[in-house]
């Protein structure tokens, strides 16, 4: 009699316990990255009241089952289900989901251990530190040598930072970059007239011509067409030069036809060349069988002294340039070099590079997430704030992975992964939930009034 009152109290209590992770589980269903828990139950130990027995095919008796009366019910699991979550388009540039398996590493400070957790809801502090609640987000700021996007991801885990960092210091600025070259690209009049054909009485300046003898047949020229190409540059310490390349048809040789180009505003000396085309149009690269027209050239530009920097020579490049019949067109397309500029802002792509954008529209790679992988998930234990704890049957922590690589999923910005809790499966897990509560207090009201029955034979 007590058994079956002693069964009805642990189906209370499993009933109970399935519940409160019911409740919990419906609690957070609006919690960013929460993984929901299923409880599973198993039968306890049960009383023998006989043993089996074998049948004897010499007596002809027949086998006979255990008689065994159960003694109650247990919780055999609470288990994560680690099922992904749906996403939520935020557009928040800060948010990311981890599309697959992965987890964000944090860490509240040096002296702690690793946390993680799924919920991508990123903040910057005031410092400038990548934080997941109150922890730092981790991953890799180091460079791999000679990259400036690529991160070494075989580095030690680093907290990441927008503003600075012990491998790439003020990352709040970016410093200039000196210019090195110049393409251009472009048409060429070909209806220009020529020095040779506008005034024939003219001495043609050739190769070894000074630019003042190129710019006086110029001025000598009545009607000359020229073309200029205004482009700018910058000096280390991002000091801009406003520079003109002007172009004019010399003659017309055969099918060949030469153009000589100047320049004469801050270079020193004053740069100056010709570059050739041939009946096609298509500029002559060739220095053995033209070795006065090549199509790159260098400029030097000297800095006033007030300016605090060094010379520094440009190479301009020709061999993109055409002359046919068309208007011309030349532009410098290709001018490497930037002034200094701050920082407005950053995004995060889908393979956890941070990309800092700066005022003078440039870009620059800040930092890489790293995403941790666990063999068992589910093994992992929770401990508030959307975190989690290795466990010996999780796995142990070994490394941070880039997004997308080995077996963690790459990142989707913009979105964040919600509750995975499914309503409509745990509110009827709690109607089935309520009815074994209210079954197992049934068996305990019955086996109270059946011992009241007893009780009550001695009057």
């Amino acid at each position: 009699m007590m058994r079956s009152m002693f069964s009805g109290v642990s189906g209370l209590r499993a009933h109970q316990t399935r519940m409160d992770v019911i409740g919990n589980n419906i609690a957070n269903v609006n919690t960013v990255g929460f993984k929901s828990s299923r409880v599973t139950f198993q039968e306890v130990f049960s009383q023998t009241i006989r043993g089996s027995s074998a049948p004897d095919n010499a007596t002809g008796q027949g086998g006979t089952n255990p008689m065994q009366i159960g003694l109650g019910i247990s919780v055999g699991s609470i288990d994560n289900l680690f099922t992904p979550g749906s996403e939520e388009r935020t557009n928040n540039p800060n948010d990311v989901s981890i599309e697959g398996d992965g987890f964000f590493i944090v860490r509240g400070n040096n002296a702690e251990s690793y946390k993680f957790s799924r919920a991508g809801n990123i903040t910057q502090d005031d410092y400038g530190n990548l934080m997941i609640g109150s922890m730092r987000l981790y991953g890799w700021q180091t460079r791999k040598e000679g990259s400036k996007t690529e991160f070494d991801t075989e580095q030690a885990l680093q907290p990441l930072n927008l503003f600075t960092d012990p491998s790439n210091g003020n990352k709040r600025v970016l410093g200039a970059t000196e210019t090195t070259s110049a393409k251009f690209s472009g048409n060429l009049d070909c209806s220009y007239a020529g020095l040779d054909s506008a005034n024939p009485s003219l001495a043609l300046p050739g190769a070894g011509s000074s630019l003042a003898d190129i710019e006086n047949a110029v001025q000598n020229t009545p009607d000359i067409e020229t073309f200029t190409v205004p482009y700018k540059i910058y000096d280390k310490l991002g000091n801009d030069y406003t520079i003109s390349v002007t172009f004019v048809k010399n003659e017309v040789d055969g099918s060949t036809t030469e153009w000589f180009w100047y320049s004469d505003d801050g270079t020193d000396p004053p740069a100056q060349g010709m570059i050739a085309f041939d009946g096609g149009g298509e500029i002559i690269n060739d220095l053995n069988t033209h070795p006065n027209h090549p199509v790159e050239n260098e400029l030097l530009v000297t800095p006033s002294a007030d300016k605090g920097t060094d010379p520094f020579t440009v190479v301009l490049d020709f061999s993109n340039l055409t002359q046919y019949n068309s208007q011309s067109s030349v532009k410098a397309t290709q001018v490497d070099g930037y002034p200094p500029g701050e920082y407005v802002g950053h995004s995060i792509g889908s393979d956890g590079v941070i990309t800092a954008l700066y005022t003078n529209n440039q870009q620059q790679a800040l930092g890489m997430i790293a995403l941790a992988y666990f063999e068992n998930p589910a093994g992992l234990e929770k401990i508030g704030g959307n975190l989690y704890l290795p466990t010996s049957n999780s796995g142990d922590f070994q490394k941070g992975y880039k997004p997308g690589s080995a077996s963690v999923g790459k990142l989707k910005p913009g979105t964040l992964e919600m509750s995975n809790v499914d309503l409509a499966k745990e509110f009827t897990d709690m109607i089935t939930t309520q009815r074994g509560f209210q079954a197992n207090s049934r068996i305990i009201t019955t086996s109270d009034e059946m011992l009241q029955e007893l009780v009550n034979l001695k009057r």
